[in-house]
């Protein structure tokens, strides 16, 4: 019995995907095959925040001073987020 290399599996839910990218950074492009991409925005991330946490005056809030990382994790949530919905568009499309 031979079995086809073609088919798809299917992707998981965009919305599952944003809910762990939200909780659990950089582990939304896990889910979407790209872990190297979660790697490197997590790396990102924490090294945008500690140089902004470095260079921001005393005065500047908490957010204010990790706002490079938090900027970064904005970042990786959408991505994760976009790249999930394309994944399943073209899942839908290709298996009709």
């Amino acid at each position: 019995m031979t079995t086809s290399s073609n088919v798809l599996q299917r992707p998981v839910s965009p919305k599952w995907v944003l809910l762990i990218a939200i909780l659990l950074p950089g582990m939304g492009q896990v889910l979407n095959n790209a872990p190297k991409r979660g790697f490197y925005m997590a790396c990102f991330m924490i090294i945008l925040g500690l140089i902004t946490f470095n260079l921001a005056q005393p005065q500047i809030s908490m957010i204010g001073k990790l706002a490079g990382g938090i900027f970064i994790y904005a970042i990786s949530v959408l991505d994760a987020y976009y790249w999930a919905k394309y994944r399943m568009e073209v899942f839908v499309k290709s298996n009709p």
